[in-house]
Order: C-alpha cells, then structure tokens, then sequence
C-alpha cells in the first residue's frame, strides 16, 4: 500500500466522503463517532483507521495505519528501524522531525507532509497521515482535483 505524501494512502485521497472510501474497499469493520463527533472508519484487514471531520463536511482528512504493507517512496516502513526509515527519507528531501515521547514510544512528526512515523523499541509500529494546512489556514483537500 503506497503513502502518497499531502494526498492519502493507496487509493485513499483527503477530501473523499464516507461513500467514496465504501465504494472502494467495502463496509468498515468498525463505524463509529469519536469525541469530536468526526466519523471513524476502521478496517481490519488494511489495519487502518480513517477519519471524517464532522466541520468539514465529513471529509476524509487523517488516516492511521499500521500496515506491515505500507511504503513510502518504494521503502517499506513498518516493522523497520526508523534510522533507516528515515535515511531512506531523507534520500528523498524529507529530514525535518520533531520528536516526541510517550512511555515505550517515540513520534517522529514531519510537519511539511503531516506525517508521524510512531516507534516503539526504535521500530516503526504505526504511520499517521494527514490533509495539509495550507497558507490560508483551510484544509488543502485533493480528493477531485487534477
């Protein structure tokens, strides 16, 4: 499954709504509100959460996944030292994180494509990916551009 920095993952793309992501990989194992009241999407077997902002009309605009399938430029990313993960990123221009860390966990954020490359034991055990921010504040949704 291929990470698409600022636009989705695998045929997922920030912006689409509840039925466009149905349409594609079927009902959700799990439907339900968080705290928020945004739509959560979970899906077993993709072993990704996705989430629909309720104030932005339910788009899609943050998805977790954990995917020993994932990559990012070609390079596989779970289950991988994230020196390597981030040598690999680097290859590509992306070397700014900010790191963070919570009990067993580190978070390496990448603000420019709002990419957080979770830790545990220095091997990356979960990816998170959201819509970009723009300049004006707003939401840069892709989903229907071309």
């Amino acid at each position: 499954m291929k990470i698409n920095p600022k636009n989705g993952i695998d045929k997922l793309i920030f912006g689409m709504k509840q039925n466009d992501v149905t349409a594609i990989y079927g009902k959700p194992d799990r439907n339900y509100k968080d705290e928020d009241d945004n739509v959560i999407f979970a899906y077993n077997k993709l072993k990704m959460r996705l989430t629909f902002y309720v104030e932005e009309d339910f788009k899609l605009g943050y998805i977790v996944a954990s995917s020993p399938e994932l990559e990012v430029f070609g390079y596989k990313i779970i289950n991988r030292k994230i020196s390597d993960v981030k040598k690999d990123l680097a290859a590509k221009g992306i070397t700014k994180f900010t790191q963070e860390e919570f009990d067993t966990f580190e978070n390496y954020f990448n603000e420019e494509n709002w990419m957080i490359f979770q830790t545990e034991f220095d091997e990356v055990v979960k990816f998170e990916i959201g819509a970009i921010i723009n300049q004006k504040d707003e939401f840069d949704w892709k989903f229907g551009k071309k």
